[in-house]
């Protein structure tokens, strides 16, 4: 699962881009991930997550 937020499953998002002159190409957008050390399940492991779920405090980071 590539490009997808491993805690809340945020996604890319299609839509149009529109130019001035009103020409319509496809365009997405994409989530903020970031790559992090995280505990899952009682284990640390790497995923990916957005920056909304890092502020809000959803992903415990590993003690050292």
């Amino acid at each position: 699962m590539a490009r997808v937020c491993e805690i809340c499953g945020k996604g890319r998002l299609n839509g149009n881009r529109i130019s001035h002159a009103h020409n319509v190409s496809k365009r997405e957008w994409r989530p903020n991930l970031h790559v992090v050390h995280a505990v899952v399940g009682g284990q640390n492991k790497r995923i990916k997550v957005c920056t909304r779920c890092l502020r809000s405090g959803k992903v415990v980071k590993p003690s050292r």
